[in-house]
């Protein structure tokens, strides 16, 4: 039993910084899902069965070139590894917790969940309920947002200036986000270059994974090694 009323209030006020920028970032995903051909039912199974931001954008990009199912799920897995990390850096916050509320609570957990989870287990003042109540908030947002960007897309029409290179800018914005630093910079210049050299010798969207596998173990090598030679010095 909770004997703390004010748990729900507490993950509610955690979460609404990140539904607010779940929304727009929602909404321009069911845009483009609709413009890559996906009904609203079925942009909501993604969503729920999914609910990863990056990986369903990459997905609907996938879609719109024709790549095959098994390299659609191959990439979207690839990329979703990070979750392994993410659950065991909070494991240590679930002592002696039920399997069932940990199935619910992993499947709702995000970068940007994790983050502020994260920081208020460390900060001591966070419960696990409070926790389960940031990420469904987040969750429910973002069902929520992408479905109704796939009945705003049915308003624009395809032509609309700038659409079509909706999808490029997105990812442009999540790479730049992501270089914190000179090793992610290089491992994205890795993955560049491995992307477009698989492409041109490798048939079909098979460039996809190798690429990201590729600039992924290189990427983690390179640290390894920069890390021994800080240790050294």
């Amino acid at each position: 039993m909770i004997k703390n009323k004010n748990i729900v209030k507490d993950g509610l006020s955690a979460a609404w910084p990140i539904c607010l920028g779940y929304f727009p970032i929602g909404l321009s995903l069911g845009v483009l899902a609709q413009k890559g051909g996906l009904a609203p039912w079925q942009m909501a199974a993604m969503s729920i069965l999914v609910f990863a931001g990056g990986s369903q954008f990459i997905a609907v990009a996938m879609l719109g070139a024709g790549a095959s199912p098994v390299a659609i799920v191959t990439t979207v897995f690839m990329v979703n590894l990070r979750h392994l990390l993410m659950s065991s850096a909070l494991a240590v916050h679930f002592p002696d917790v039920s399997r069932r509320f940990l199935s619910l609570f992993a499947y709702g957990l995000t970068d940007e969940s994790f983050a502020v989870n994260l920081t208020r287990f460390n900060q001591g003042n966070w419960n696990r309920y409070s926790a389960l109540t940031l990420n469904h908030a987040a969750n429910s947002t973002w069902i929520v947002s992408t479905v109704t960007g796939v009945y705003l897309g049915q308003l624009v029409p395809s032509g609309t200036a700038g659409v079509d290179y909706a999808l490029t800018g997105m990812f442009i914005c999540l790479l730049i986000y992501q270089l914190r630093g000179p090793i992610f910079t290089i491992t994205a210049l890795i993955a560049a270059v491995c992307s477009v050299l698989a492409y041109i010798w490798m048939p079909g969207n098979s460039y996809v994974i190798i690429a990201s596998c590729l600039a992924a173990t290189l990427g983690m090598l390179l640290k390894r090694t920069m890390r021994k030679r800080e240790a050294n010095s």
